[in-house]
């Protein structure tokens, strides 16, 4: 039989470069696309994927409509990871919204032209799930509900334009899919933590690793995530590679699969930190902060599809001690 073929856009990223290692391990023929193939410090990771497996780096832009057009050709799955990041953007419309439409759209317009593409797997985010101005607590965010952009858009709480990129993204991809027909399934993970194989230490475990580092910039982005999404909602990122493997063999799969392994809040999150790593000094007091998340992001319907998570908060958080000492930001 011929090897199955995949391609993953955005491969020097943090779960974009584990899924081409996950996929190269079992046994796909792998493409993925860089914005710049040159860049040898970016793709330095991905080159050395290279000696495990069938791996191909091609060049491509989210902005640029048919760049996408080599790297699928003879693909049966394609996975659409890349997005645009820009979290200080004073100009989100231009810097994050437009080119994340965009680059889905031409991704997708990539997989029809392909004729050879049975299902495509999208990378979502929790952020394009669970921030409205309700405040109702105890929510149960499921794969219905939808992060509410008129109430971004008009308030523009900091980084905003990255959650309005998400969803406005995901949206048009939906419409899109189901005007051509195509098989698509979102993957919707959230704050991830663990390991990475990237040259950088990714923005978002130092994010989830805040606590502990004593990083004041961060752990007030930290509290200003739980304010505008409800929670600190965390998963390692082997479960969010596994899951999007998962989710691209298992027929049966369809529509949008939320993907969170523990939800917690700051204040919760500290208390068991300052418990299980005394040495680190976590502080637990955050004097009128609320004390409990507003909801929790349910994985419901991906563990009903058979999927299973591997890894609990005290893994997700060993594994990343291990990391950070191994990058010496943590002694």
């Amino acid at each position: 039989m011929a090897k199955k073929m995949a391609c993953v856009t955005g491969g020097t990223g943090y779960v974009a470069s584990l899924l081409v290692k996950c996929l190269l391990e079992k046994g796909y023929a792998v493409n993925t696309t860089v914005r710049d193939p040159d860049n040898k410090k970016k793709v330095s990771h991905l080159l050395e994927l290279q000696s495990s497996g069938d791996l191909k780096l091609f060049k491509a832009d989210l902005t640029d409509e048919g760049s996408f057009d080599d790297a699928f050709a003879g693909c049966d799955v394609v996975f659409h990871l890349a997005t645009p990041v820009h979290f200080g953007s004073q100009d989100p419309e231009n810097d994050m919204i437009k080119p994340a439409i965009q680059g889905a759209l031409n991704v997708l317009k990539a997989c029809v032209k392909s004729k050879t593409v049975k299902r495509v797997v999208m990378t979502s985010s929790a952020a394009a799930v669970s921030i409205n101005n309700s405040t109702e607590t105890g929510l149960v965010m499921d794969e219905k509900c939808w992060t509410d952009v008129d109430f971004l858009a008009s308030e523009k709480p900091p980084t905003w334009g990255y959650p309005a990129s998400k969803t406005l993204a995901e949206k048009a991809a939906w419409k899109f899919a189901e005007e051509n027909k195509i098989d698509l399934v979102t993957i919707i993970p959230c704050l991830m933590a663990g390991p990475a194989i990237t040259p950088d230490v990714p923005s978002s475990i130092c994010l989830a690793m805040s606590l502990l580092t004593g990083n004041e910039f961060l752990i007030n982005g930290m509290k200003g995530m739980q304010i505008l999404s409800g929670s600190i909602s965390i998963t390692h990122v082997e479960d969010v590679v596994r899951a999007h493997v998962f989710l691209a063999e298992k027929e049966s799969a369809s529509g949008r699969y939320n993907c969170c392994g523990v939800n917690t809040c700051v204040t919760e999150l500290a208390k068991f930190l300052s418990i299980r790593y005394p040495q680190y000094k976590v502080p637990t007091d955050f004097g009128e902060f609320p004390t409990e998340a507003k909801l929790i992001i349910s994985s419901d319907k991906l563990v009903k599809e058979g999927f299973s998570f591997n890894y609990g908060i005290e893994e997700i958080y060993d594994q990343s001690v291990e990391y950070f000492k191994a990058k010496e930001l943590l002694q």
